[in-house]
């Protein structure tokens, strides 16, 4: 459930912390709120155990993987599926505690999260779907919770999502680069071949063109605009780290990431406080 590594929970918990904020206008509902937390800790586990069940005779091969409990036959992939059934069930649980639409996108989204892990399997880019499926779903889902409706800004956001999390999951394919070309995974790390940092910078620049469109949407001020310009500062200490495409530079970019959705959040905070 990589509940002693909370990064991947606070990279999907960013988005829908924005999106929340956003749709609340500074003042999310606090069940609306609690539900998402919860939810978002339980889908990222079910993520991660679904996702070590697909690749449990891939991840023995891998440096990174092949210590998880599934690679190394310390769970039985049953055990692995009842786990993963009671963390979706407790997420759609969740869910359902709010209105009809939101039900309807969760659905939608457990539906996603479950087929990622075989989609990469055949998707030359399975980081994109990574993002489509589960790093931006959640903004879509709160912008429905708040408003029961879903504006043009909640798609900008959920644009946004998807770019960061293509990209910052593109920096973590890099770590096993060499394992996966062996063993024939597919990942935008591999696709990308020596255009990787180039490509993984205009994917910078897109996202924070998205979340530029999102501020002048809602006529954020400068309190966004410096969470802004502090996501892309931080993503050009993630191109000096990845400069070699050494694993350790790799792994330290990737995890950088967390402070990327930190800095938007208290931006977003700011705005919304300060109202300048």
């Amino acid at each position: 459930m990589r509940l002693d590594r909370p990064v991947g929970t606070w990279l999907l918990l960013w988005p829908a912390l924005w999106a929340l904020w956003v749709a609340g206008a500074g003042r999310p509902k606090p069940k609306v709120l609690v539900v998402f937390v919860l939810g978002v800790v339980a889908m990222r586990a079910a993520g991660c155990v679904i996702n070590d069940f697909a690749d449990r005779d891939i991840d023995p091969h891998v440096r990174r993987t092949r210590d998880r409990p599934l690679a190394a036959r310390l769970v039985t992939p049953r055990e692995a599926l009842v786990l993963f059934a009671l963390l979706i069930g407790a997420a759609l649980y969740l869910v359902t505690r709010l209105d009809e639409l939101t039900v309807k996108l969760a659905g939608i989204g457990a539906l996603l999260t479950i087929s990622y892990p075989f989609v990469k399997r055949v998707f030359p880019m399975p980081q994109l779907y990574l993002g489509i499926s589960f790093g931006g779903w959640s903004v879509p889902m709160a912008f429905a919770a708040q408003l029961g409706s879903l504006p043009r800004v909640c798609w900008v956001l959920y644009i946004a999502a998807v770019i960061w999390a293509a990209m910052y999951d593109t920096i973590y394919a890099m770590i096993d680069r060499e394992d996966d070309i062996k063993i024939g995974v597919k990942s935008s790390a591999i696709l990308f071949a020596d255009m990787d940092k180039l490509l993984i910078a205009v994917m910078q620049l897109m996202m924070l063109y998205a979340l530029y469109l999102a501020g002048d949407d809602m006529h954020f001020g400068r309190w966004f605009q410096g969470g802004v310009i502090a996501a892309g500062l931080l993503f050009l200490w993630q191109q000096w780290l990845i400069r070699r495409r050494d694993p350790a530079g790799s792994l330290r970019a990737f995890l950088n990431n967390q402070y990327v959705g930190l800095a938007v959040f208290v931006g977003i905070l700011l705005q919304y406080v300060y109202k300048s």
